[in-house]
């Protein structure tokens, strides 16, 4: 194999590990926003901790 045609071959490995890499980065960062906004929700979602506890029975 000549060094042209491993040159280009190397390049092409490297730039396929980066662009892999890159699009890895994006989608944990994507999973980490979703995460996020899943517990902000949940906790938006938790009632008052006395709410119900007491019945008013005066009339």
């Amino acid at each position: 194999m000549d060094v042209a045609a491993l040159s280009m071959a190397m390049s092409t490995s490297q730039l396929k590990q980066q662009s892999s890499l890159t699009l890895m980065d994006k989608a944990m960062g994507d999973a980490k926003k979703d995460g996020q906004q899943v517990v902000e929700m949940i906790q938006q979602s938790i009632p008052h901790p006395n709410l119900g506890n007491s019945i008013d029975l005066k009339g």
